[in-house]
């Protein structure tokens, strides 16, 4: 699924982020979504989500649960 579309990203759904520190690299982390923090429908770099530890990036990957 496009993590560039907000519409396919749920609370406690499991994806991949790149955080704003490793944007150069694209490395990316896993997690849990605890909150959407993207207000528009779509962001061309991905919607930013906080994860349940506390870190903020932009959804790269949805995994399917």
């Amino acid at each position: 699924m496009d993590g560039r579309q907000r519409a396919n990203i749920k609370t406690g759904q499991r994806v991949s982020v790149v955080l704003k520190h490793h944007q150069d690299t694209g490395a990316l982390t896993e997690g849990i979504v605890e909150r959407i923090l993207t207000n528009s429908r779509f962001h061309p770099h991905g919607i930013k989500v906080k994860l349940s530890t506390g870190q903020v990036g932009r959804v790269k990957e949805i995994h399917e649960q």
